[in-house]
């Protein structure tokens, strides 16, 4: 089985409703098996650009688990919120065999 990430760099533009729209997230990844592995700010950029000013990573047990979540009527409810609270760039990723 090939486990998938899902990472997102966000650049927050509204904090409550951030907030709001991280307490949320997470009820929509459990039926899914999706599991918040990191959670941070930047810190130095070390080569290449990053505008933006946190990130988060996301594992999955595969592929499909990542894609079924992420196009589940329960997280696509949340879209809104989330385009009002921040700018985000999301990108899957599996792991390479």
């Amino acid at each position: 089985m090939q486990e998938s990430y899902l990472i997102g760099n966000i650049t927050i533009k509204d904090q409550e409703k951030w907030s709001q729209y991280r307490s949320k997230v997470s009820e929509t990844l459990r039926p899914w098996g999706g599991e918040l592995v990191y959670r941070g700010k930047k810190a130095l950029v070390l080569a290449g650009n990053n505008n933006h000013t946190d990130n988060v990573v996301i594992r999955f047990q595969n592929i499909e688990s990542l894609n079924g979540w992420f196009n589940s009527k329960d997280y696509q409810s949340l879209i809104p919120l989330r385009n009002k609270a921040a700018h985000m760039d999301l990108t899957s990723y599996h792991e390479d065999s």
